[in-house]
């Protein structure tokens, strides 16, 4: 066995064997492979072209990045978009790294939303720990500390927490997660999905809870704001969305997207949106989406699918959706589907749109893909946690 080497030079010394960075290189990409964007936000800016995205991640990450930067890294690190047999796309996309990365949250951090204006905005998110914070967008933008030591700075202005319920014996129910959060400006006001199957209002001066929207019967995922009529929307786990009085609290309609279905499982509304008119509510759900008239109370059209709707939105009176397959779909409001553009992750949480057309949809795998107002995709990448800088 001596004399392996042979004298060429081919072998290879074990002394140098780096077991543990072997080791650490292992769990990172397990980490990237499992590491799912839950939302995407285009942070306000008086340019018409969108500078930054934020981003909310499964790691507790909220990370903000310039989308010009992206764009031209993934082009210069020569991105590839390939058709695999199974008729899903591959990308071999290149981590990017963050202007600002903060860990928001301990657990996954679910939603984002900006808040207010000028150099008054807030950056809000939520999470799996219960908490709702908020952040000084200023801040964020002018922070300048290295990324590796970024993470627990800047500090959050605000930190709502549920509340815990109580049960026999003065014991404590676990703080219930946050799955979503929207705001209105006009009554200054925050509103919660909670885990709880209750939504919560908060007040963004006093940081007090104000009101409780109990009705549902499973936990809820999201939550959208009807501004003009004072009311939200939340949909839940049990099947249902629910349209809310803000004044009393109380539930004034319930919506079963369902029970046209024959549904042999259980369903559930994933997303819920309401268009710029206020006059049409759109549901994803577990198995497709439908459309309601919040004047008329009547179902405009249901479409069934194979896959869940994970998030939706209005853009005019189109819809732009996303879900469990990696498709974005473009459908009118008659229930017509316009397009369907493969997109990165596999299976995509989010969806925003900025007001020139962009579009950012962010899912399994980190991945975030920023698509043209034509369909092409301008950029996709990944995103880095706070331990890929250790």
């Amino acid at each position: 066995m001596a004399g392996g080497d042979g004298g060429g030079g081919g072998g290879r010394d074990a002394r140098e064997w780096d077991e543990e960075g072997y080791r650490r290189s292992i769990l990172m990409d397990r980490e990237l492979s499992s590491r799912t964007v839950f939302r995407t936000a285009f942070a306000p800016s008086q340019n018409p072209n969108p500078e930054t995205l934020v981003v909310a991640s499964s790691d507790g990450c909220v990370a903000s990045y310039s989308i010009a930067a992206c764009v031209s890294y993934s082009h210069g690190q020569a991105m590839r978009f390939n058709r695999k047999i199974d008729q899903q796309y591959n990308y071999d996309s290149p981590l990017v790294d963050p202007l600002c990365i903060i860990q928001g949250h301990k657990g996954p951090a679910y939603d984002l939303k900006f808040y207010g204006d000028g150099e008054e905005t807030l950056l809000l998110s939520c999470g799996d720990d219960g908490r709702i914070r908020g952040w000084k967008w200023i801040d964020i933008l002018n922070y300048e500390a290295p990324l590796p030591m970024q993470g627990n700075l800047p500090k959050p202005i605000l930190d709502l927490v549920n509340p815990q319920h109580e049960g026999p014996w003065d014991a404590r129910s676990p703080i219930p997660e946050n799955n979503a959060i929207a705001v209105s400006k006009q009554e200054g006001s925050i509103f919660s999905a909670a885990g709880d199957t209750c939504a919560y209002c908060w007040d963004v001066e006093t940081g007090k809870c104000k009101l409780v929207f109990r009705g549902h019967s499973d936990y809820l995922h999201c939550v959208t704001v009807r501004s003009s009529s004072n009311q939200i929307v939340t949909g839940s786990e049990d099947g249902t969305a629910r349209i809310w009085d803000c004044r009393s609290a109380k539930c004034i309609q319930i919506i079963n997207p369902e029970k046209n279905h024959k549904v042999t499982e259980s369903s559930w509304v994933s997303c819920v949106a309401i268009d710029t008119s206020e006059s049409w509510l759109a549901c994803g759900t577990c198995n497709g989406l439908s459309v309601w008239s919040l004047l008329s109370n009547e179902c405009i059209f249901s479409i069934d699918s194979c896959v869940s709707v994970q998030d939706l939105l209005f853009d005019g009176n189109q819809i732009l959706a996303v879900g469990s397959d990696p498709v974005l779909s473009r459908i009118t409001i008659n229930g017509v589907v316009l397009s369907q553009i493969k997109c990165a992750p596999h299976s995509a949480f989010s969806i925003s749109l900025h007001p020139s057309g962009i579009a950012a949809v962010g899912g399994y795998g980190g991945l975030v893909d920023i698509i043209s107002e034509f369909g092409s995709h301008l950029c996709t990448f990944g995103c880095r946690g706070l331990d890929n800088f250790e």
